[in-house]
Parts: structure tokens; C-alpha cells; sequence
């Protein structure tokens, strides 16, 4: 095996795109932490499952891994997708913390499906990619596959619930506050009848 397997940099280039870039990109962003983009939230859910797995269906990652133009197309989708799920998660507002905690939930489950898929598979589930070269054996590609999934199934609860108790701590901490101002006295600084 190569130092670094084709597939392995791929999601590693992933995994920096969707849960490293986007989000500090939507952090460091003030247009993109827009109250609407928390409307959205629930469709970009979607957008953003139905890109990674439909550009990670082997027939589809092949094409993309052997066309530079399909490449970077499945490339800025992926992180245009992130941007707007993480615009959603991120969005300031009086939102239910339920249904952010659903849209991370679901995306982490199925972010951590596909790497369990790539770690359990008996075969690779890929044609040669680029950069395997003819030396590239069907255990080189077994065991990059495995590697590549392994890293998905790091990044998973490091990104998702990583965000999702951190959004849960800030919002326990803002009950709080809303809270003991509910509970402190009003005090009458008028003078008594």
C-alpha cells in the first residue's frame, strides 16, 4: 500500500471539508449564521446526507475520482452542503434544541454508517483509484478502504456530538440565566404609600 491510499486522502479531504471547513467557516462568518438559515435546517439535513451518499456510491466516486471536472464538482457540493447544514445548526434564534439535536443525530448515524460500511466490508467496495497504481493489490485496497472508514468513525462523534454538547451545554446555560432572572425579586425603587 501506498503511503497514503487514494481513498484514505479522499475522506480525509472529506472529513476536513464537511465537519473542519464548514463549520468554522459558518463560525467565523456572521452573514452565514443568519436566524433563516435555522428554518432550513431540516432540508439541509437532507441535501447534505443525499450528496455524501450519493457521491460516495462506488459507480459515482469512481467517476469522480477519474474526472478531475466531476471532482471538483462533488468537492464544492459537498462543502456547500456542509456550509448550509452548518449554517442550520449554528443559526441564532429561539429554536426547539430537540430538532437541532435530531438534524446532528441523524447525520452522525449516517455519517458513521458509511465508515462502518468501508471498515466491515469483506471486499473493496471501489474500483482502483487513481494513484493505486498497477502494484495495487485487492488487499492494499481492502485494507485502505478499512482505513478510510476508520477515519470516518473518528471524525464522526468528534464533529457531530462534539457540536451537539457543545450546543446542549449553551443552551442548558442560557435556561439557566432566563431562569434566575425569573427567580430574582423585582425590586420597587418607588417611594412607599
Amino acid at each position: 500500500m501506498h503511503f497514503v491510499d487514494p481513498l484514505v486522502g479522499h475522506m480525509a479531504r472529506h472529513i476536513l471539508i464537511m465537519n473542519l471547513a464548514a463549520p468554522a467557516l459558518v463560525l467565523l462568518a456572521p452573514a452565514l449564521r443568519h436566524p433563516s438559515f435555522g428554518r432550513a435546517l431540516p432540508a439541509a439535513t437532507l441535501v447534505q446526507l443525499a450528496l455524501l451518499w450519493g457521491w460516495h456510491a462506488p459507480a459515482a466516486l469512481s467517476a469522480a475520482m477519474h474526472s478531475p471536472a466531476l471532482h471538483l464538482a462533488m468537492e464544492l457540493s459537498l462543502l456547500l452542503a456542509a456550509i448550509g447544514f452548518w449554517a442550520g445548526v449554528f443559526a441564532p434564534g429561539r429554536r426547539a434544541i430537540g430538532e437541532v439535536a435530531l438534524s446532528l443525530l441523524a447525520t452522525s448515524k449516517l455519517f458513521c454508517l458509511l465508515g462502518i460500511l468501508l471498515v466491515f466490508a469483506p471486499r473493496p467496495l471501489y474500483s482502483p483509484m487513481p494513484g493505486h497504481g498497477a502494484a495495487g493489490t485487492v488487499a492494499d485496497a481492502l485494507a485502505g478502504q478499512h482505513l478510510a472508514g476508520l477515519l470516518m468513525l473518528i471524525a464522526c462523534p468528534v464533529s457531530y456530538i462534539g457540536a451537539a454538547i457543545g450546543l446542549a451545554w449553551r443552551w442548558l446555560g442560557e435556561r439557566e440565566r432566563i431562569e434566575g432572572r425569573a427567580a430574582r425579586p423585582v425590586v420597587d425603587g418607588g417611594a412607599g404609600g
